[in-house]
């Protein structure tokens, strides 16, 4: 079930087992918008078959796509032994067909405040890049981020786009703690922690939008294949907006514009 590569990207899938209640199919080892289209086809292509109910597909419990591959968990003990061979069959074939253009994600335009009380790290940053603090403001609103994937803890969206003059190592040091709605940068990806948590990526702002929220239906806000741009706010209209978002009176779909393309 091995695949030859070129560039990091697969020429065929690949199959692997996790555990004996999942199956992964591998795409190529790189973070490219073409490969992760084909995980995002195969991730509706497996979303479809399990609607229908049919066996192996009836098994299946959960799909989750990463930035070159998509996990299947399945009930082990559903239909009998041989289902999970069934279904990775199944899902090695459907991979293998499965069209390159998955559904549109989602175009969000996220309000974000860069004022320094809420953005660190953004002055050391710029210094660092040979850039001032406006100048890296302009080149995160001047790009579109995709969610390759949502990861670390639930509603945290590791997305790509990060311009090249923006890229950064991690911290040498860890916080302990980062306030949520922080938009942070490390190497070629930029992220926003969904509540506050440890973790070693520049900050260089922060958006009220509420990323993990229980009240809604699903509580993340992003999902993978969705695409965000940022609208710079003054921090009045931030405390504003997060206060609306703990009230539980913020309306985010206003937030949520026309799909975004299929990746290419």
């Amino acid at each position: 079930m091995a695949a030859a590569a070129h560039g990091g990207l697969s020429l065929a899938p690949r199959l692997l087992p996790l555990g004996d209640a999942a199956w992964t199919v591998e795409f190529g080892a790189a973070i490219d918008p073409a490969l992760h289209a084909r995980v995002l086809a195969l991730e509706a292509a497996v979303r479809t078959a399990q609607a229908s109910g049919a066996p192996p597909w009836d098994a299946v419990q959960d799909v989750v796509p990463t930035f070159r591959s998509l996990t299947v968990h399945y009930d082990p003990l559903a239909g009998g032994a041989g289902d999970g061979v069934a279904l990775g069959r199944a899902l090695l074939l459907l991979a293998q067909h499965a069209g390159a253009a998955p559904p549109r994600g989602r175009r969000w335009t996220l309000p974000a405040c860069f004022d320094a009380a809420l953005a660190p790290d953004l002055a050391a940053l710029a210094a660092r890049q040979g850039l001032t603090p406006a100048a890296v403001v302009e080149r995160l609103l001047g790009v579109e981020l995709r969610v390759y994937q949502i990861g670390f803890m639930p509603g945290f969206p590791y997305m790509g786009g990060v311009p090249p003059a923006l890229q950064v190592p991690r911290l040498p040091t860890p916080r302990k703690a980062v306030p949520a709605g922080s938009i942070a940068l490390a190497g070629a990806m930029a992220a926003v922690y969904p509540w506050e948590s440890p973790g070693g990526w520049h900050l260089v702002g922060r958006t009220p939008a509420p990323l993990w929220d229980l009240r809604r239906d699903p509580p993340a806000l992003l999902a993978s294949g969705d695409v965000v741009r940022w609208r710079a706010i003054d921090a009045a209209e931030y405390e504003r907006l997060r206060q609306a978002a703990q009230r539980g009176v913020l309306d985010v779909a206003a937030w949520c514009d026309a799909p975004a393309e299929a990746a290419a």
